[in-house]
């Protein structure tokens, strides 16, 4: 077996996502994907640990997916399917009363006080997300970090077919991680545009295709089944 890390596979995407940006504009600048801590839940998909990162004693119950994913590597699919809030004592929003901010799987779940009649706080709220398969599978392991380009010339190339040539890589990987060299922020959430982003191919990312007129350097790695 190749020397492989195992770990929750990334969600694979070409282009800029609108709702990433939205993400980052409440201040998550950087997710890492690691293992999932999981329940199984009838049908394929799996349902989180419940997570509690905030209580409503200052403005509100904060509990944003890009904060949650940034306190818990690992542990959110990067595309949740469903969000499930309930207050510590077991109580739905709908039971619960409040007027709610955010309730979704694009920002997560935000109760602020100020929203509640009478002056009131918040109730204090856990949150969970709903995953799809492969998230869910624990079959995917992770091959070492390559980074074989820079984008000083044309862009960064990091090329599959070039990284096989000199490091051990399965030969049909099922994902693709690329994240910036010097803060470990995922492509997805860095804005840039990308001419390649996939595990057949691999990763490009061209100076050409920016706003800025340059790429940031990444470094990339591949996920493959276990048993390879």
């Amino acid at each position: 077996m190749l020397n492989y890390n195992k770990g929750s596979p990334p969600f694979i995407r070409l282009k800029k996502d609108k709702h990433l940006l939205d993400s980052l504009r409440l201040g998550c600048l950087i997710a890492c994907f690691s293992s999932m801590e999981h329940i199984e839940t009838k049908g394929s998909g799996c349902w989180t640990e419940w997570f509690d990162r905030d209580d409503p004693s200052a403005s509100g119950d904060w509990e944003t997916l890009c904060r949650l994913r940034k306190e818990n590597p690992g542990k959110i699919c990067p595309r949740p399917a469903a969000i499930e809030a309930k207050t510590l004592s077991g109580l739905t929003v709908a039971a619960a009363g409040d007027v709610i901010y955010k309730n979704d799987i694009t920002s997560g779940f935000i109760c602020r006080n100020k929203d509640q009649i009478n002056n009131k706080k918040c109730n204090d709220y856990r949150v969970r997300f709903s995953c799809y398969p492969p998230f869910c599978e624990r079959g995917v392991c992770w091959t070492s970090w390559f980074n074989r380009d820079d984008p000083g010339t044309t862009g960064d190339w990091e090329v599959l077919s070039e990284l096989k040539k000199h490091n051990k890589i399965c030969d049909n990987p099922l994902y693709v991680d690329a994240v910036t060299t010097d803060t470990m922020t995922p492509a997805i959430y860095t804005g840039e545009t990308f001419y390649m982003y996939n595990p057949t191919d691999g990763f490009v990312c061209g100076n050409k295709d920016q706003t800025t007129g340059k790429c940031s350097d990444y470094k990339v790695r591949f996920g493959c089944p276990c048993n390879n």
